[in-house]
């Protein structure tokens, strides 16, 4: 099943900072994801709504499944930093 994938602003600029190899590398991540459901991906527990995490690398992706067939991403960052509010 094909998703359709949008970025939060905060997702957008934290990728934008990263160098290009990195930004490729989750871009393709994420475009696999939504192409095929591929990914090391977890639920995350003590959240409020559904989230998940998309493992590429030592960089995490958090993001959630919205109703629409839509992944929306809603942090990137590196592993030990993403999770911090």
């Amino acid at each position: 099943m094909k998703h359709r994938v949008e970025w939060s602003k905060r997702a957008f600029k934290a990728l934008s900072r990263l160098d290009r190899p990195t930004q490729d590398r989750i871009l393709a991540a994420v475009a696999s994801l939504a192409e095929s459901n591929r990914g090391d991906v977890v639920r995350l527990r003590g959240l409020d709504d559904e989230a998940f995490r998309l493992r590429v690398g030592g960089w995490r992706v958090i993001f959630s499944y919205l109703e629409n067939a839509t992944i929306l991403v809603h942090r990137v960052g590196s592993r030990g930093d993403v999770y911090k509010r």
